[in-house]
């Protein structure tokens, strides 16, 4: 098994400290989550202009589909020290990402990272059932298409997590629905249709992690990408075999985790 498995992020403690934080590298970003959510729904009050919301939904496919990473590593390691705080932030990621509450957690923190090596189980597993490999778009719908079901899945393992799982994604729903209800043209432009193209888009991106390497060693089976502007859009990401090692390092400390275990990591695997 991964060593991944040894660093667990499900820790729901409540802390001590008094800061907001758990650390201070993910402020700005939540800032500028923040600030993307209270645009949506500035325009969402103040336009009706049909063009102007089809285009800033087309303006903003990549902007909320970058954002797709920060919730990827929210749920690993929560933002903030505040159980309250963080179900907020988790309602503005799924407004922007189609990603609900504790999702990711199941889906990919407790299911992909201890599965990927084995293609048979793996959430995110680019392998048909014959053994051969998936083309991207395949990949794409496929792991989009089943991302809520698979997620259930692996929660009935944790029935906590699973707990959370669908209490919120009922809630988010609901709060869409309403929004729609409200204004439909804008709480499609601006909520729903993001929603499921980011859920698309992460899937996609996440095709060339680990498609086609097939292999029993955690140093081997995934590609890494070492771009200064690739990693900061990304939070790190591009440091993927790093994260798969430990994945309850935080996003900030990855750099500094890749140095030490580089040196394992084969020289085709670096993009």
């Amino acid at each position: 098994m991964s060593q991944s498995t040894k660093s667990d992020p499900i820790n729901l403690k409540k802390p001590k400290s008094l800061a907001l934080f758990r650390y201070k590298a993910d402020r700005w970003p939540v800032f500028i989550v923040l600030t993307l959510t209270a645009i949506d729904f500035a325009l969402f009050y103040a336009v009706n202009n049909l063009l102007i919301l089809f285009v800033y939904y087309l303006a903003m496919i990549i902007p909320k589909s970058v954002i797709c990473a920060w919730n990827h590593h929210h749920q690993h390691i929560f933002t903030f020290r505040h159980t309250a705080l963080n179900r907020g932030l988790e309602l503005a990621y799924a407004l922007h990402t189609g990603v609900t509450t504790y999702l990711w957690r199941l889906h990919h923190a407790l299911g992909h990272h201890i599965n990927f090596l084995n293609q048979e189980k793996d959430e995110s597993r680019w392998k048909r059932k014959d053994g051969s490999k998936m083309g991207a778009l395949e990949y794409t719908l496929n792991v989009a298409l089943t991302a809520y079901p698979r997620g259930y899945r692996v929660g009935k393992k944790y029935p906590k997590q699973l707990k959370q799982f669908i209490t919120f994604t009922i809630i988010t729903f609901i709060f869409v629905g309403g929004l729609i209800w409200y204004k439909p043209a804008a709480g499609i432009l601006l909520f729903a249709l993001p929603m499921i193209t980011s859920l698309l888009y992460t899937a996609y991106v996440t095709y060339e992690h680990h498609s086609g390497l097939d292999t029993s060693n955690e140093f081997e089976a995934s590609y890494n990408k070492l771009s200064p502007l690739y990693n900061f859009f990304t939070g790190n990401l591009g440091y993927h075999t790093a994260h798969h090692y430990k994945q309850g390092v935080h996003w900030s400390k990855l750099p500094a985790l890749h140095a030490t275990i580089k040196e394992k990591i084969p020289a085709h695997l670096y993009r």
